[in-house]
């Protein structure tokens, strides 16, 4: 919170009004800045640009990020990290981002960081050689330190890139041969792989994995499955639809993706094409052209984490009856 130093303490009490003291209302309810924002060149022509959110202030409904006065991103609130493509090769830029709620009010942008995108290789499709002797341990309930051997040649190599399972998950520089993964959760084993990447994008093989589990803490995560599962039916286009409806579960972060199982069996995989949504999310299923067929169905979500959380409870449904 603010203060206009050139009040006295005296005066502040005379008036008995914050305004008097220095204090602004609107300022103390804008979203919090984001915090340890890093920017690092993923390749010629991109910057991997990572954050996390600030404490206190406002909800927080998405993220803007700035190169230099001009927004080029917007993102949702439960990503911490994107790639700003499109840039020029062996230039200088500086990134910031800024918390927004809402009604679109943003928070103070976070400090600029600069970055330089190295300079391009003409026609290079040579892959990196893939980083070795990967080993981890867990710091905490929440967050696990990697190390790693870079390449003997790694003079090409922009950027490290740290996947969970499939998922992307962090990005260091090229220089770099430690990396801190946070997000994590407690009494969880992950499974982590590293993979390089020079200035024209290409991207070695993956290391040989290492394989971390973090230790229970107190106060432990939520539960991971979706909240509140409901399905319905109805007739449409010549077929039946299973209609899905859930809570995201309590995470910290958006859920990227959904697995959809019917009769205890995989049947899709639901990836959102964009902004996943804030609050209660729908899907429906094509399950067919049968009136009266039962089903039963559930779901997880994609965690931030890469890993699959625990199924929601299972409904069953039986198929709308009527012309479709």
């Amino acid at each position: 919170m603010r203060r206009t130093v050139g009040f006295t303490a005296l005066t502040c009490a005379a008036v008995l009004a914050l305004a008097a003291c220095g204090t602004d209302p609107e300022e103390a309810e804008r979203p919090a800045t984001p915090a340890r924002v890093t920017a690092q060149a993923g390749t010629a022509t991109s910057v991997h640009v990572m954050w996390s959110r600030g404490p206190g202030g406002a909800d927080v409904s998405g993220y803007a990020i700035y190169r230099g006065s001009t927004k080029v991103k917007d993102v949702s609130a439960g990503q911490t990290m994107t790639d700003i493509t499109g840039l020029k090769p062996s230039t200088s830029y500086t990134f910031t981002v800024r918390a927004k709620d809402a009604s679109g009010q943003l928070s103070p942008g976070s400090g600029a960081k600069p970055v330089r995108t190295p300079a391009a290789v003409a026609a290079d499709t040579d892959a990196p050689a893939a980083p070795a002797r990967l080993s981890g341990r867990s710091e905490g309930p929440r967050a696990a330190d990697l190390t790693w051997e870079r390449p003997k040649n790694d003079e090409g190599i922009t950027s490290y890139d740290v996947y969970q399972g499939d998922s992307k998950i962090h990005s260091v520089g090229g220089d770099a041969s430690t990396a801190r993964i946070t997000l994590l959760r407690p009494g969880t084993r992950y499974r982590f792989t590293l993979m390089a990447r020079d200035a024209a994008g290409n991207a070695s093989a993956a290391s040989s994995p290492v394989e971390i589990t973090t230790p229970h803490g107190p106060g432990d995560d939520p539960d991971t499955a979706p909240r509140d599962f409901r399905a319905t039916s109805h007739p449409a286009d010549g077929g039946r639809y299973l209609d899905l409806s859930w809570t995201p579960p309590r995470t910290g972060a958006d859920a990227p993706s959904y697995q959809i199982y019917l009769g205890g069996k995989f049947a899709t995989t639901l990836i959102w094409g964009g902004e996943a949504p804030q609050g209660r999310a729908t899907y429906s299923v094509y399950a067919g052209k049968e009136a009266g067929a039962t089903y039963r169905v559930k779901i997880r979500a994609k965690l931030p984490d890469g890993n699959w959380g625990r199924f929601s409870t299972e409904e069953t449904i039986t198929t709308a009856p009527g012309r479709p």
